[in-house]
């Protein structure tokens, strides 16, 4: 939500959350000008290594023009098999 608030000069931002019980999906969508890439910066990269740690998986499309579309997946048990 920084990122679309800071970057992408979109005026409405969507967040659409999906719990299966399995598995958490969040998408967050805006209407900005596109061109997002989750490879430079520290931001997304940052958001993509946690999501990673985790046996997640993270999508970014932005195409030059927009929109931007976030997805996150992430699992709902530990995949490392840790107790707390």
């Amino acid at each position: 939500l920084t990122n679309a608030a800071k970057h992408s000069g979109a005026n409405e931002v969507t967040v659409h959350l999906h719990d299966t019980g399995e598995q958490l999906t969040s998408e967050i969508s805006d209407n900005g000008t596109g061109g997002a890439d989750a490879g430079t910066g520290t931001g997304l990269l940052g958001l993509a290594d946690r999501v990673s740690a985790i046996d997640g998986d993270l999508t970014l499309t932005s195409p030059p023009g927009g929109p931007t579309t976030l997805r996150v997946i992430l699992p709902l048990h530990d995949p490392h098999g840790v107790r707390s």
